[in-house]
């Protein structure tokens, strides 16, 4: 089977590297010219923490994302297993409750739990929530890693290339292009996502830490060598252009309510991008026009992508018909 796939963000190369290992002959079309640029991927926290995102998502969201979480332990060996911690001040303890009950898989935790697992967080907290079975990995050395592994299972990546220029008629062909999509897929909006990466030594982190607040809730995750990814904001917008100083001056301040020592961090960089999302946040699977679409990942792009991407795998080698997340397609129009 001959496949074009459409973006090389982490949908699209989830899916070229999936279909190559099972023996496709798969291309990446990109329209920009290296990997990454112009992708809500490269922007990404690489949180993979299904049981954390019960709070806001529903359910399928769980179940796609712990598929997800088993394929990257497989599939890039930079993934981190050391959970997630959550965490709120005494103030704002009744969200730690809340967050509690709308989750699972989580254990409680005193002072000298926290001290025993974050020690530069023992002295600020005194109760917590850890997930212990979840992960997460830096989004940009994991691109990195699926385009290799691409060409190593015999797939290619042709930077630069407009697919609306390619004869692509007698190929299967899967859209992962996000919001470049909205001709077809009139439905998607975006939700525009903004990011700090900070540097300091005078903190250490081990694994994704959120702190909980009615306001200003944020993620922290270390990338290691006192790298630290701070996100992300949620608007309702396309614009992928600019930070705004609200968002800048929330991040920054929540930083600090984490640990003051981010007060004197170093910004190495400022990041935003708009995720592609369905009205439910829920992501899709449709086919139309004999052009397979995988979109809506929402802010869960590296939770979900291998999930979508085995399921892309199933309709095109297998004719098969997943509801959950093509359910507005009857048969008629999946095999048109």
């Amino acid at each position: 089977m001959e496949v074009t796939i459409i973006g090389a963000g982490v949908a699209g190369l989830c899916c070229a590297v999936e279909l190559a290992e099972r023996g496709a002959d798969v291309e990446v079309l990109e329209r920009s010219e290296h990997l990454g640029a112009n992708s809500c991927s490269w922007y990404a926290g690489g949180m993979l923490a299904p049981w954390c995102e019960r709070e806001m998502a529903e359910p399928l969201v769980a179940e796609l994302g712990e598929e997800g979480l088993e394929w990257w332990a497989g599939h890039f060996p930079g993934l981190v297993r050391s959970g997630s911690l959550v965490i709120a001040h005494n103030r704002d303890r009744a969200e730690l409750t809340r967050f509690a009950r709308r989750t699972e898989r989580h254990q409680p935790l005193d002072r000298a739990g926290i001290g025993a697992l974050e020690p530069d967080l023992a002295d600020r907290f005194d109760q917590a929530l850890l997930f212990p079975d979840e992960a997460h990995l830096d989004p940009r050395a994991a691109l990195a890693s699926l385009s290799r592994r691409l060409e190593t299972s015999g797939g290619r990546i042709r930077f630069g290339t407009d697919a609306a220029r390619e004869r692509l008629h007698d190929r299967q062909v899967i859209d992962c292009t996000g919001l470049a999509a909205r001709k077809a897929l009139p439905d998607l909006r975006g939700v525009k996502g903004e990011m700090l990466v900070l540097k300091t030594t005078d903190i250490s982190l081990s694994r994704p830490v959120r702190l909980l607040h009615p306001r200003i809730p944020l993620y922290i995750v270390p990338r290691g060598e006192g790298i630290f990814m701070v996100g992300a904001t949620m608007i309702e917008s396309d614009d992928t252009t600019r930070i705004t100083a609200r968002s800048m001056l929330e991040l920054l301040s929540a930083a600090y309510a984490l640990h003051p020592a981010f007060a004197e961090a170093e910004i190495v960089e400022i990041g935003t991008h708009a995720r592609p999302a369905f009205p439910d946040n829920l992501p899709r699977i449709r086919r139309i026009d004999g052009t397979l679409y995988l979109n809506g990942l929402f802010r869960h792009g590296f939770l979900l992508a291998p999930a979508l991407a085995r399921r892309a795998a199933g309709v095109l080698f297998e004719d098969q018909h997943y509801p959950e997340l093509m359910h507005e397609d009857s048969r008629e129009r999946r095999l048109a």
